[in-house]
């Protein structure tokens, strides 16, 4: 239960940052006039590898959670969802 706490306020400090600058890198694809479902699908793959690598630098320590494999599911899902966004504009 400890080590939920932990990984809980670990998330906490790290996910709103890596959100806001997914969601500028959002608003400047947006801003370039790109297809809404490609803009969408460039920040879903962007913002679901930087969730994955800060999943992955943690892993050692949580690795055995149930929740760590939750939110790693989670995090692998949004990458898989921007490249089905992506996938007719190749």
């Amino acid at each position: 239960m400890e080590d939920e706490k932990i990984l809980l306020n670990y998330y906490m400090m790290t996910v709103p940052h890596v959100t806001v600058l997914s969601g500028a890198i959002l608003g400047l694809l947006l801003l370039l006039r790109l297809d809404v479902k490609l803009a969408l699908g460039l920040f879903s793959i962007f913002y679901g590898t930087s969730l994955t690598i800060i999943a992955m630098i943690v892993r050692p320590q949580f690795g055995k959670l149930g929740l760590y494999r939750i939110s790693l599911l989670g995090f692998i899902s949004l990458i898989l969802m921007g490249l089905f966004l992506i996938l007719p504009h190749l």
